[in-house]
């Protein structure tokens, strides 16, 4: 993908009719041939079927130069323009080694481009043709020649079904990569030379910046104290913030309203590294230590590497700036884009070249990671909207990521600004068990004898089944903070872990304190070490002056001054030195602060800031500071602790003040303040009677919930919850489907018994909700005393592993099912039953591509959803099935770049039809004639082929995903007989009246993402 940097800019468009003209086009029956051919036979300028001459083959070379060339400004250009001649005449001669290749397609595909871009140059050389070109020049050749190869390679993929067939891996490879090299050249503008250097060193220092963590708990040296991201990072699921059924007004027209609440209606869970396929603004919310920064992180590197995932092409071409607002928010004025690097101390400010930040952000290169709005005070949170609203006025097209702690700002906080909306889940109990694993395997790295490697297995397995089985730690390890700390004390006590959230930082501040060091024999005989106590009351005065003061960092010089005050009552602190080596201590022995830069110091997490701070307010009695800022997210946690920390005279106090504190704001606040008392009360083992009941009666006002959100909200309560949550006798059907939402999203085996309650419940809604929530539970508890109960009839059953399949197949039939994360072929072969299953949705796979090979089995199959399976391309396989109804919707980024899947014409059968296309793909031939129901998704601006291409078309629901189309005219969809209602989102129509007998329906405004 270099080419771009230097002024090699072929898209494929450009390049792969050049390279048809190599080769001899097919005559009818080549799909027949049963053998890879020979390279030679298929050259059109040697042999009987010449159709090329050498002067051809030449012009055509001279073509590719000047192509790749023709935007580079003068000091651009890779070699100066009266070389070009040369580059081609070589180009020509190595491209005419092509008729001397001793091997057939199937080996040049396997071989690569680059491999048979290298063999080529070495059959030029041995036939005694020398290359002399200056250092540019051969650099441009070079490029070409990859180019060239790449298209060859893809060429032959493309030429007979028996190669396709054979191939459809490589083929697939091939695809992606030409899209990705096109992506490159449509969104990286022509560079100078001081600007192509400077993100090459950018990019290197934003990968060795941000490509390691910090292992919580594990003893390693301080080379070796960072974890690779690649081999650390876990990705977590995210649900859409106000999405409840995305898919409702779907499901009613094509599917019937009885399934509209089936659980791909409900909120889709998705990779949380995936919130930004086909959107370009997200705001994404997660409590302490879910893990937002380290998906910053995360994004931040494959951004620079230039290589992201399947699925996340929108980071290609994308320059990241992280821009930690706890760090950033600390001058007067929040940075423009030129004092970015500034800003967050990054060394390389200087080096930039001038204006290079606004040049990368108007071209739409831009990838701007804002991680911590509930890192900054309250009182800064509004002029940081201002702050994000003019930069997006300014630099509208670039990809934007904020996150934030989920109550911090309000909902739609960013809905002006088109933000979408999602949160982050809680770790799975097959996620808690991959973090274990990963957590246990980096930890055998420091391991130095097989004595030690073995006692870690054994608090592997140990910790494993400890999780599955206590309700306490499985709630606890929800995040990967958390389970990472859990970990840690698990090794650290030899397989003992305290119980209950405080008791667990209590034991963890004890490890990291004292007996870290101590146990490693840090200190030799003499050295003056300090206790626990002395250090928790210094750590202490430093998180609580962070706290009320609405601050994340503060200046070391700060730090200083505030140690220093606490010395005269910590006088065992003073046999370290002054506050200057006491704080260099702290620094180095704690493990709790760090200096994230020059002449600054925080915590290495907000959740100990809270716990030592909220024990500082309890010390000081502060009741009062903490009761008026219940209302601020950021102090959640802190009322917490402090209930923790408080006896009970004084949690009997704080309780009953935050309750007095509730009925002083609005309705909206006053639900959050009494549900976070209600949340303290698991912290309070030793409370008031009286006191217990009065904060149980005040959050029963909230209870049942009645709607989605308020259902979310509650569950944050945890499972004090489920204690107050009513039986579902003489609910509505709403509220019971709200209590469900709220009872399935506390994941412990005590909302079990509550769920099954609802099981036989008539509303599909209801057992929707059920259905989709198995994976947050024990698989076989959760089966047996849920889903076993679930009438089948209408409903959609969920799978998310081989082991939830398998058990849904052994007690079937249950002809609806969704598959959702990743399958391969071959698990959902053996996994479907063909004659049982007539509806299917595949949703967030990313290894399935052959959809024969996985579904031509299921001879009954009239309903298929394929939603976030980026490898599937070719739905032709599927002309055999039954097929009647189609959802396929890939990502936007895919839809802008990729034509329609194969095939879709030849599924004959298919009467529904929901799809994203380009407009220009709207042609006849692409698309099965007997279409009646329409739901599209169109980039571009116009519905004028939709005629010719639909005849029998009777509904059409369009959304225009393209920013801001021209007003669309409804008056070519009067050449539609049949047609009986039309509804069009996110584009003016112009003329409403001109489908006279159709019920039209439009609406405007541009929908969310």
């Amino acid at each position: 993908m270099e080419p771009a940097a230097i002024g090699a800019r072929l898209a494929s468009g450009v390049v792969a009719p050049l390279i048809r003209k190599l080769f001899v086009q097919e005559g009818p029956g080549a799909g027949l041939v049963g053998r890879p051919v020979r390279i030679s036979s298929l050259v059109s300028f040697r042999g009987e079927q010449r159709t090329l001459t050498e002067k051809d083959l030449s012009k055509l070379a001279a073509e590719l130069v000047a192509q790749a060339t023709r935007h580079a400004d003068p000091g651009e250009r890779p070699c100066p323009a009266d070389e070009d001649k040369i580059v081609a005449l070589h180009l020509a001669t190595t491209l005419h080694t092509l008729g001397d290749l001793d091997m057939d397609d199937v080996q040049a595909v396997r071989l690569g481009h680059r491999a048979l871009a290298r063999a080529l140059i070495d059959a030029t050389l041995a036939q005694g043709n020398k290359l002399f070109l200056s250092q540019g020049g051969t650099v441009l050749y070079q490029r070409l020649l990859d180019t060239a190869c790449l298209h060859i390679l893809h060429f032959f993929t493309q030429r007979s079904t028996f190669v396709a067939r054979t191939l459809v891996e490589q083929s697939g490879q091939l695809n992606e990569l030409i899209t990705k090299i096109d992506i490159l050249i449509e969104r990286i503008p022509s560079q100078s030379a001081q600007d192509a250097r400077f993100e090459r060193r950018y990019a290197a220092y934003m990968i060795g910046k941000h490509s390691a963590l910090t292992i919580v708990g594990i003893d390693l040296s301080h080379a070796e104290a960072a974890w690779p991201l690649d081999a650390a990072y876990l990705s977590l699921e995210a649900v859409p913030s106000h999405q409840d059924r995305p898919e409702e007004a779907f499901e009613e027209t094509f599917e019937g309203t009885a399934d509209a609440a089936s659980p791909a209606a409900l909120p889709a869970a998705l990779p949380a590294d995936r919130a930004l396929s086909g959107h370009q603004r997200v705001l994404l919310r997660g409590t302490a230590g879910s893990g937002k920064t380290t998906l910053v992180q995360w994004l931040a590197v494959h951004a620079a590497r230039q290589e992201p995932p399947r699925g996340l092409e929108q980071l290609i071409g994308r320059v990241p700036f992280v821009l930690p607002l706890r760090t950033i928010a600390r001058r007067d004025a929040l940075p423009s884009p030129a004092a970015f690097l500034a800003a967050v101390h990054n060394p390389l400010d200087g080096a930039q070249p001038p204006g290079w930040a606004d040049r990368v952000l108007s071209a739409g290169r831009g990838l701007l990671l804002i991680d911590g709005i509930d890192e900054i005070p309250e009182r800064d949170r509004e002029r940081t909207r201002a702050w994000l609203a003019d930069l997006l006025i300014a630099y509208p097209d670039n990809l934007w990521l904020v996150t934030s702690r989920p109550s911090a700002v309000a909902d739609d906080w960013l809905g002006a600004q088109d933000f979408t909306e999602f949160t982050l889940s809680p770790m799975s109990r097959e996620g808690m068990a991959a973090f274990i694993d990963r957590w246990h395997d980096a930890a055998r790295q420091t391991c130095r004898t097989e004595e030690e490697r073995a006692a870690l297995r054994d608090y592997q397995s140990a910790l494993h089944t400890a999780v599955r089985t206590k309700q306490d730690l499985s709630r606890l390890a929800t995040n990967p903070l958390m389970c990472g700390l859990i970990c840690a004390l698990h090794r650290a006590r030899r397989g003992y872990l305290p119980p209950g959230r405080k008791a667990l930082y209590d034991a963890a501040l004890s490890m990291l304190l004292t007996r870290r060091d101590t146990e490693r024999r840090i200190y030799a005989p003499g050295d003056v070490q300090l206790d626990e106590e002395p250090q928790i009351q210094l750590l202490q005065r430093l998180a609580y002056y962070l706290i009320r003061n609405g601050e994340a960092e503060l200046d070391r010089d700060r730090a200083e001054r505030l140690i220093e005050e606490a010395l005269p009552s910590v006088p065992s602190a003073q046999a370290l030195g002054d506050a200057p080596a006491i704080l260099r201590h702290l620094l180095l022995r704690s493990g709790l602060l760090r200096e994230p830069s020059a002449n600054t110091v925080d915590f290495v997490h907000r959740t100990f800031q809270d716990y030592l701070g909220a024990k500082a307010a309890v010390e000081a009695w502060d009741v009062g500071l903490l009761t008026r800022n219940a209302h601020d997210a950021q102090w959640e946690d802190v009322i917490r602790m402090a209930v923790a920390h408080a006896r009970p005279r004084e949690r009997a106090e704080l309780l009953g003040k935050l309750l007095v504190e509730a009925a002083r704001w609005d309705p909206k606040a006053s639900l959050r303040q009494k549900l976070l008392a209600m949340a303290c009360l698991e912290h309070a083992p030793d409370l008031d009677p009286a006191v217990r009941d009065e904060v149980t009666r005040n959050a029963m006002e909230f209870i049942p919930p009645m709607d989605i959100p308020r259902a979310r909200e509650l569950a944050t309560v945890g499972p004090l919850v489920l204690d107050v949550l009513p039986p579902p006798d003489g609910l509505t059907d709403e509220v019971a489907e709200c209590c469900v939402v709220t009872a399935s999203r506390i994941p412990v085996d005590a909302a079990i018994p509550y769920l099954a309650r609802f099981a036989d419940h008539p509303s599909i809604a209801v057992r929707a909700q059920l259905a989709s929530s198995w994976g947050r539970f024990d698989t076989e508890r959760y089966f047996h005393e849920v889903i076993l109960r679930l009438d089948r009839d209408g409903l959609y059953f969920v799978a998310e592993s081989t082991e939830h399949l398998r058990v849904l197949v052994d007690t079937g039939p249950r002809p609806w099912l969704i598959l959702r994360g990743d399958f391969t072929e071959d698990e959902i072969r053996n996994g479907l039953r063909g004659e049982e299953v007539t509806r299917l949705r595949l949703t967030g796979n990313d290894l399935v591509s052959d959809l024969g090979a996985a579904l031509g089995h299921l001879t009954h199959l009239e309903t298929l959803y394929v939603s976030g399976c980026p490898q599937v391309h070719d739905l032709g396989p599927l002309s055999e099935l039954p097929l009647r109804t189609l959802v396929f919707e890939p990502s936007l980024i895919s839809l802008r770049t990729d034509p329609l899947p194969k095939g879709l014409n030849t599924l004959v059968g298919l009467e529904r039809l929901k799809i994203a296309v380009h407009e220009a793909n709207i042609q006849p031939r692409s698309f099965p004639p007997g279409i009646t129901w329409l739901d599209v998704q169109v980039v571009g601006d116009g519905l004028g082929a939709m005629p010719a291409a639909f005849p029998r078309l009777r509904h059409l629901h369009a959304v225009f995903v393209s920013g801001s189309p021209p007003p669309v005219t409804l008056a070519p969809l009067a050449a539609l007989p049949d047609l009986r209602t039309v509804t069009i989102v996110g584009a003016e129509v112009v003329d409403a009246h001109a489908l006279p007998g159709v019920t039209v329906t439009a609406s405007g405004a541009t929908p969310p993402g």
